[in-house]
């Protein structure tokens, strides 16, 4: 009789497709990892990476035994087996077979014949993430093509790891402002700063500073290496501003990162101190008016997510545009701060425009409505000492709640601008420790804390623990080296241009992405004609980019003011945000629009005079999900829906980047703008206790149709992506010029991609109607019909890069 000796399953495993009715699947496989152990016997010919399957032979890839004794072990050993199993480059039944063995009709062991059929949640597959090949495709098209952002990196430069301060984690966390705000709430914390003889200290390098001197693109990747050690050694420091601002678009639009994301992390990392957000208004983080429904959900949002004090400001200082703003945040229970933004100069009776009982007349109306600490928010460093002094004193006599002054050191007087604020009573400052401060950043906040020492109004910071994080700035931010400003010294010509700190880095390098860096001085001079011709507005976010935007499109088509001044109404197809400006999408500024240069924007449309909010209809945000759900095959987060509400275009771009390559904000600096070298390796940690040991073994040559196979080394096993070289038999696309004089040509206004197409073939337009958009660095141009007619010819769809002169419509 036959004996019986335990219990063995066996599995095939196969590129047959259970999603499309088990057809087989062909293709090369890019990675191949089996199952091993006691108990485990595989029977296959799958030689590994590289191995292609082809439909001349049998879908079998390998078999898999399992030996035990007992059914359950056995059936254990291969769902454990199953699980180990990597398989990449080819769809598999894996996922199938492993339904399939978990499934409790298998397990009682009473399958029948029918028992696919009868149990279609068996094709439920779960599709495994992959996420490493998906990271190393990531990796490899950097190294090969290098990266969209970093356009000429250096070869001379090297890397080294930034040391990190050491602290005890054994000892308890000390407590902060966070702790006494979630006891005394906001209206308490507010009468205990007003108590405090100790300056207080806002540090801006998870925010500003990084804004103003690399053009926001520091990545929560080396943020989190600090913020837990932050934490500790500055348990003083009154807040973090670390949110809001350029960091969510660029977050998304470069860094190819989530920003609700860093904002949870650094939360979790940095729970004892006060976290601050710059909140654009009605603008939220955008660069336009969003419907009020949108302001009120992204703020509660973002207080759910960790903020806790919103300094609301409006880009021209209109009250009546910050009103909704300060009402949601109230509503939160989180510190309404509303800035007043700086420009101008006190002192200069010359210029009357911003005098002292503006500024008087506005914190008095912003403390009626609510606030808890105003702010004064100098953005682009325009405040000098002596009217920082008289400014401060004044405000302290006028109005009962905390000031909090906020400066750039462009000028390279910020310093000395923080001494006499804080000599006049300023309650809080804006500082950026040492290697993260100076130039278009924040002062220094080292030696403000070393030059007080000694004095009644003394910080309570650590001047040793600000050294040591100092010193990890200082080699983090050589990573960042592509990214500078160019300034070496500070200037005083911030005086004259008047370009915000947190613009001028940014502004750069869009003037250099639109070939305009050999005429940067050209367009700061622009900027200053712009500002002088808008009469002399307020420039902050929005409002600064839209004098950049016009600035560099006159510059870009080589046009003058006089040239501006002699055109017909609509004649040229300015700027997307030139035209919300002038039609008050960005609200009223202080003195009102100059009406001829208006009438030349907008023709005989009418602008509004009212709060934009009310014009706009409230967003369906069930709709927008769905939509979201059909189009990216998600199930999207409310922080998703009110993302994409807010840059549609760009969360469009960072879901697809996400699901192409994965999450890339877990790999390394080094390797995540610059790539690497044959024989360097990197460690990738993809999620607690999990990590990726990669190295770059080869890189293949080009094969046809202008790939390459790129080698590397994954934990020890051999894994290899395919990757596009770029580089490989270039063409040079040129487009059709569009005739300049011919008023049925529609021309590109300026280089850029197309974002949205508004009208189709054989559609009937009317002269002054928008026709298409395009982008370039952040800037929309609307681009208009010159005459009524009907659409005779689309040349491009969206997504097309164009330059400047190329035709895009053709109108009859």
């Amino acid at each position: 009789s036959i004996k019986k000796n335990g219990y063995a399953i066996q599995c095939r495993i196969t590129t047959e497709n259970p999603t499309n009715n088990f057809l087989p699947e062909t293709g090369r496989i890019t990675a191949y990892r089996a199952a091993a152990g006691f108990g485990i016997r595989l029977d296959g010919a799958c030689t590994g990476p590289g191995h292609r399957v082809s439909l001349d032979y049998d879908s079998l890839l390998v078999k898999v035994i399992a030996f035990a004794s007992s059914f359950e072990k056995a059936v254990a050993k291969m769902d454990r087996s199953l699980a180990e199993f990597r398989i990449r480059g080819v769809k598999t039944n894996l996922s199938f077979l492993a339904n399939l063995v978990r499934h409790p009709v298998f397990l009682k062991g009473v399958c029948k014949t029918s028992f696919i059929e009868s149990h279609p949640e068996l094709l439920n597959i779960t599709h495994r993430r992959d996420r490493a090949t998906k990271l190393l495709s990531y990796i490899g098209g950097v190294t090969i093509n290098g990266s969209e952002d970093v356009k000429h990196p250096s070869h001379e430069v090297s890397f080294f790891e930034p040391p990190i301060p050491r602290v005890d984690f054994r000892l308890p966390l000390p407590s902060g402002s966070k702790n006494l705000f979630d006891s005394l709430g906001p209206e308490g914390l507010s009468k205990w700063i007003l108590e405090q003889k100790a300056i207080l200290i806002t540090d801006t390098t998870f925010r500003d500073a990084h804004q103003s001197l690399i053009a926001t693109r520091l990545r929560t990747y080396d943020l989190m290496k600090i913020a837990h050690i932050t934490a500790r050694l500055l348990p003083a420091m009154f807040s973090h501003e670390m949110w809001g601002g350029a960091t969510f678009d660029v977050c998304y639009r470069f860094l190819k990162e989530d920003p609700w994301d860093r904002l949870a992390n650094m939360r979790e990392a940095i729970p004892n101190i006060l976290f601050q957000m710059l909140l654009r208004g009605s603008n939220a983080v955008g660069y336009t008016n969003y419907p009020d429904n949108v302001v009120r959900e992204f703020i509660k949002l973002s207080a759910e997510s960790g903020v806790d004090i919103f300094r609301i400001f409006d880009s021209l200082n209109w009250v009546e545009n910050m009103k909704l703003a300060m009402e949601a945040d109230l509503k939160t229970g989180k510190i309404c701060e509303p800035a007043i933004c700086y420009t101008g100069d006190i002192l200069d009776k010359s210029r009357s425009k911003y005098d002292l009982n503006y500024y008087i007349k506005m914190a008095k109306e912003l403390e009626k409505m609510g606030a808890h600490i105003l702010a004064i928010k100098d953005m682009a460093g325009l405040c000098k000492p002596l009217a920082a002094y008289e400014l401060i004193r004044a405000l302290k006599q006028e109005v009962g709640i905390p000031i909090h002054f906020h400066t750039h050191d462009t000028s390279a007087n910020g310093l000395s601008t923080l001494l006499k604020a804080t000599e006049a009573g300023v309650d809080i400052v804006d500082a950026a420790i040492g290697q993260m401060s100076g130039l278009t950043s924040q002062p220094n906040l080292n030696s403000f804390v070393i030059t007080l020492n000694g004095s009644e109004r003394a910080t309570n910071l650590d001047s040793e623990s600000l050294r040591k994080l100092s010193a990890f700035w200082e080699i983090t931010r050589d990573y960042y080296y592509p990214f500078e400003s160019g300034l070496r010294s500070g200037t005083a010509d911030v005086y004259r241009h008047e370009i915000p700190g947190g613009q001028y880095s940014n502004l750069k390098r869009q003037a250099t992405e639109l070939g305009l860096g050999h005429r940067w001085e050209e367009l700061k001079d622009m900027y200053e004609r712009v500002n002088t011709e808008l009469g002399d507005i307020i420039k902050v976010t929005p409002s600064s980019k839209m004098v950049a935007d016009f600035a560099m499109f006159l510059i870009k088509n080589n046009l003058t003011f006089n040239d501006v001044y002699k055109s017909k109404p609509k004649e040229y197809n300015y700027p997307q945000s030139v035209h919300d400006f002038f039609s008050g999408m960005l609200g009223q500024p202080y003195g009102g629009f100059p009406k001829k240069l208006q009438k030349l924007v907008l023709g005989d449309e009418k602008p509004i005079t009212d709060r934009p909010g009310k014009h706009l209809k409230a967003v369906d945000f069930k709709a927008i999900k769905k939509e979201m759900t059909d189009k990216f095959k998600m199930t999207p987060s409310p922080k998703d829906v009110i993302s994409y509400i807010l840059y549609p275009s760009v969360i469009s771009d960072y879901i697809q980047h996400s699901q192409e390559y994965g999450d890339v904000s877990v790999i390394p600096t080094k390797p995540f703008f610059y790539g690497l070298n044959v024989g360097e390796e990197s460690s990738i940690e993809i999620e607690g206790g999990k990590s990726l040991i990669v190295e770059l073994q080869a890189i293949g040559k080009l094969e046809d149709g202008g790939n390459r196979k790129i080698h590397f080394d994954l934990n020890g096993h051999p894994r290899e992506v395919l990757v596009h070289d770029v580089h490989a038999n270039i063409e040079h696309v040129t487009h059709q010029k569009a005739d300049l004089d011919n008023p049925c040509h529609i021309a590109a206004p300026m280089p850029g991609k197309i974002v949205r197409i508004n009208v189709e073939r054989n559609d009937e337009v009317k002269a002054g109607e928008s026709l298409l958009i395009t982008e370039a660095m952040k800037m929309e141009n609307n681009v208009l019909s010159k005459i009524d007619g009907i659409v005779e010819e689309i040349l491009h769809d969206e997504g097309t890069q164009v330059d400047i002169g190329d035709l895009l419509i053709i109108i009859k």
